[in-house]
């Protein structure tokens, strides 16, 4: 995979190496990229800008790639300061340069920029709208809420090329991409992008009408081919809120490590009973991106907590609160509470289950009393049967 497309369309994007977390929540190990191209024809195009901390090295590639020539065009398919932080300078740097984005994007220009500046420069496009550069055209879709409402992608018709804007983004830079696309691509789109499956569905069919050669999100490499194919695949998995692997999830949150061993031998029970696959995540320690990740991976989730404060300890309430607001759906759970005078981990759990849609909660909900104990442990035979049954 390459961002390498044609020699009319040049890649100006940057890696970012120095970021520790994204958005200032996902640990991003590996970086990120925030890519952004040229189109050079009897117009030029420059697609969206890059961070404001990579301003000066996402400046010195556009040089670069104008070979001399000065933008005729700007479009900015999304407002987030990763992807239009450089649009103030570029207006400014460029006086006969057009801005061209959605008319939600105007009203949110101004909260970033003086807008005063350059509104008489701005050209609004909506859906079915199109934009000749000469032999390129480009050609507008709406694709509001993939993931903020301004959002616009934009097909270009002589090459066959979908810019995405956020879709189908992943995380990490492009000096450290491997051939594993899905892997962060996953843990992306379920935490920024999760929540609306319905209207990447809807974009997925705008998209099913289009002969694509390539997708360029502004996140990641360039797909085509086999890449772009089963990046679509996972797409429509994915938005549909479908199971994508057979397995279960066993999310703990133990205080004194009590829970922790709970969850260690219903994962042994789970195994023994032929599971297809057990994840034993720690919420308390492990990345809460990742956990959320597998959440939605797998079909059935089994929720282990210690009671605190007459409620649940709060890395699981944090676990589910993070499934709540991202719309999590259609999925089995099951219930494990902890506590040594009153447990009410299970109560808790229940209620923020309960407000996730089409989501079966199954039973013994299994309460533990202390310590792991033998007389505990048919009470876990039952619920990894109950986890397994069709």
């Amino acid at each position: 995979m390459t961002n390498e497309i044609s020699k009319n369309i040049r890649y100006i994007g940057v890696d970012d190496l120095d970021i520790d977390l994204f958005e200032s929540q996902y640990i991003v190990p590996e970086g990120m990229s925030y890519n952004s191209w040229v189109i050079l024809d009897d117009k030029v195009a420059v697609m969206d800008t890059a961070d404001g901390r990579k301003e000066k090295e996402w400046t010195a590639n556009l040089v670069a790639a104008l070979e001399g020539r000065t933008p005729d065009y700007l479009v900015c398919q999304h407002m987030e300061p990763d992807h239009s932080a450089i649009v103030g300078k570029m207006m400014q740097d460029y006086p006969t340069l057009t801005l061209v984005c959605s008319q939600q994007t105007v009203k949110m220009l101004g909260f970033y920029f003086d807008l005063a500046s350059f509104a008489e420069r701005i050209q609004v496009v909506k859906e079915g709208d199109n934009l000749s550069l000469g032999t390129h055209t480009l050609h507008f879709i709406a694709a509001p809420m993939v993931h903020w409402p301004e959002v616009i992608m934009t097909y270009e018709s002589s090459e066959k090329i979908l810019f995405a804007a956020d879709g189908f983004g992943k995380f990490g830079a492009l000096c450290n991409e491997t051939d594993d696309w899905a892997c962060e691509a996953r843990r992306y789109y379920f935490n920024i992008v999760g929540k609306y499956g319905m209207q990447v569905q809807n974009v997925l069919k705008k998209a099913s009408t289009l002969e694509i050669s390539a997708i360029m999100p502004l996140h990641g490499p360039v797909l085509q081919g086999e890449a772009m194919a089963e990046a679509i695949r996972l797409y429509d998995l994915w938005s549909r809120y479908e199971p994508e692997s057979d397995g279960i999830l066993l999310a703990y949150a133990s205080i004194h490590g009590n829970t922790a061993q709970v969850a260690r031998h219903l994962a042994e029970v789970l195994k023994q009973k032929s599971a297809a696959k057990v994840v034993v995540s720690d919420l308390s320690r492990d990345d809460m991106a990742e956990v959320i990740e597998d959440a939605f991976r797998y079909p059935r989730v089994v929720c282990l907590a210690s009671s605190y404060d007459a409620g649940v300890f709060p890395p699981m309430h944090d676990f589910l609160h993070h499934l709540q607001i991202k719309a999590y759906q259609r999925r089995r759970f099951g219930l494990v509470e902890n506590g040594t005078w009153a447990p009410t981990a299970a109560k808790v759990m229940r209620h923020m289950i309960e407000s996730m849609k089409q989501c079966e909660i199954v039973e013994p909900t299994v309460t533990i009393w202390g310590k792991l104990k033998e007389t505990d442990k048919p009470a876990l035979e039952a619920l990894a049967d109950a986890m397994l049954a069709e």
